[in-house]
C-alpha cells in the first residue's frame, strides 16, 4: 500500500515552480509521479528522494531518484542488491539512470555483464526503453533477474562463519562495493553518506571442500526456462523496434517530400493569384478605353465634314504628312489588299468555285503587282530613314553652335 507521506512528497516536488523545480516536461509529470507511486507499492525497500546530478560536463541538476534494495534471488536464496537509480531530465521519454550502490565493505564484480567498474548498470530492458510503455516497475523485476543470473557485487572481508552452512553445492558470489561513490560517467559527485544495509549475504568462499547437494530438476528447468523465454522476448521486442523505427524514418521522409510538394503549391497558386489580379487590371484598362471610343463613336457617327470638306470614304480622313509616308500608305494598302485577294482566290480554288487555270493567271498577276508594291515600299523605307538621319545631324549642328 503508498504510504501517504510518497504521495504528498511526490505531488510537492513536481509542483514546484521556479529555480527549485525539477526539470521534467509539464506534460509527463503525472506519469513520473504514477511510476514512482508503483514502484514504491510493489518495492517498499526503494525511497523515492530528490538529490543533485552531476552530468560529465559538470552541469547539475536537482533530479529525482529512487534509492533502496532490489530483491533477488540466487541459489533459492534471497538477498537485496543496494542501488540507486536516476529519473534523468528526459525521463520517461528516454530510460532512466540505473547505478548500484555498495556499501563499504562490498566491491563491483569486474568484469560483469551489465555492471561497469563505476557502477552504471546496462541490461536490455533499458536498452530497449520504449516511451510509454516502460516503466520502473517492470525495469526493477528485469534488475532482479539479471541480477540473480550474474550477482554484481562481492564482499571485500571475510564474515564470522555461520553456524548453519549453506548447503548449496557452489560457492555464491560475494557482493562487494568501490570505495567511491561517483564517477567519470554521470554518477553524482556528492550524495547522502551511504545506507545501512543487511550484510552480504554471500560469504567468501572457505577452503574447505562443500558438501555437494542436489536441486530440484523442475525448478532448474523452470528458471533455465525463463531466463531463455526473457531473452526471447527482448530480441523479438529489438528486432520490433528496430522495425518501427525504419518505418517512422519512412514516414518522415514522405512528411518531408509533401512539405515540399506542399510549399510547391502554394507558391503556384500565390503566382496564379498575382497573374489574376494583372489581368483583371488589364481587363478594366481595356473597358475603359472601349468605352472612350464608343463613346467617341457616338458622338461622331453621322458625320461627314473634317475640315469642309466631304469625306467620300474612310480613307479620307487619314491625312499623311508628307509625300513619303502617302506612297508608304498606299503600297502597304496595296501589298495587304492583295494578300487578302490571294487568301479567297484559294479558298475559292479549294471549292471548285475558280477554275484552276484562271486561278494560275490571277495569282501570277497579283504576284506581280505585290512583288513591284513591296519593292516600293522598301525604297520608300529607306528615303524616310534616311531623311531622319539628316533631320537629326541638322538638330545636332543646330543645337552644337
Amino acid at each position: 500500500m503508498v504510504q501517504p507521506a510518497v504521495t504528498q512528497f511526490l505531488s510537492s516536488v513536481l509542483s514546484q515552480r521556479g529555480p527549485s523545480a525539477v526539470p521534467y516536461a509539464e506534460d509527463t509529470k503525472w506519469l513520473i509521479r504514477q511510476h514512482l507511486v508503483a514502484l514504491t507499492t510493489t518495492f517498499p525497500s526503494l525511497e523515492p528522494k530528490t538529490a543533485s546530478f552531476t552530468h560529465n560536463d559538470g552541469r547539475s541538476v536537482n533530479l529525482l531518484q529512487a534509492e533502496g534494495t532490489i530483491p533477488m534471488t540466487f541459489q533459492g536464496v534471497t538477498y537485496n542488491i543496494p542501488v540507486v537509480i536516476w529519473l534523468m531530465e528526459s525521463y520517461p521519454r528516454h530510460p532512466p539512470c540505473v547505478y548500484v550502490n555498495p556499501t563499504r565493505d562490498m566491491i563491483i564484480k569486474r568484469p560483469h555483464a551489465h555492471v561497469n567498474p563505476s557502477g552504471l548498470v546496462s541490461v536490455p530492458y533499458l536498452q530497449n526503453w520504449t516511451y510509454p510503455g516502460s516503466n520502473l516497475v517492470d525495469l526493477v523485476l528485469s534488475l532482479s533477474l539479471v541480477f540473480g543470473r550474474d550477482p554484481p557485487l562481492y564482499s571485500q572481508r571475510r564474515t564470522t562463519p555461520n553456524p548453519n552452512p549453506n548447503p548449496n553445492p557452489h560457492p555464491p558470489p560475494n557482493f562487494g562495493t568501490s570505495s567511491s561513490s561517483s564517477s567519470s560517467s554521470g554518477y553524482p559527485h556528492a550524495h547522502p553518506p551511504p545506507r545501512s544495509y543487511p550484510p552480504s549475504p554471500y560469504p567468501a568462499p572457505a577452503p574447505a571442500p562443500r558438501v555437494h547437494s542436489t536441486e530440484d530438476p523442475s525448478e532448474v528447468f523452470k528458471r533455465n526456462a525463463i531466463n531463455k523465454l526473457v531473452e526471447v522476448v527482448h530480441g523479438d521486442v529489438a528486432a520490433l523496434r528496430k522495425t518501427r523505427e525504419g518505418e517512422m524514418e519512412g514516414l518522415f521522409t514522405l512528411q518531408g517530400v509533401l512539405k515540399q510538394r506542399e510549399e510547391t503549391l502554394n507558391k503556384g497558386l500565390t503566382e496564379m493569384q498575382e497573374e489574376m489580379e494583372a489581368l483583371e487590371q488589364q481587363l478594366q484598362i481595356v473597358l475603359m478605353n472601349t468605352d472612350v471610343l464608343e463613346g467617341w463613336l457616338r458622338d461622331n457617327q453621322g458625320k461627314k465634314m473634317l475640315g469642309g470638306l466631304d469625306l467620300e470614304s474612310p480613307e479620307d480622313a487619314f491625312e499623311c504628312v508628307d509625300v513619303l509616308s502617302k506612297q508608304m500608305l498606299e503600297c502597304t494598302a496595296a501589298d495587304l489588299a492583295i494578300e487578302d485577294t490571294l487568301y479567297a482566290s484559294d479558298k475559292a480554288l479549294q471549292v471548285g468555285a475558280l477554275p484552276f487555270d484562271q486561278y494560275l493567271r490571277s495569282v501570277r498577276a497579283l504576284s506581280r503587282e505585290q512583288f513591284f508594291h513591296r519593292a516600293t515600299a522598301t525604297k520608300v523605307r529607306a528615303a524616310q530613314l534616311q531623311a531622319q538621319v539628316a533631320s537629326m545631324a541638322a538638330r545636332t549642328q543646330h543645337y552644337g553652335t
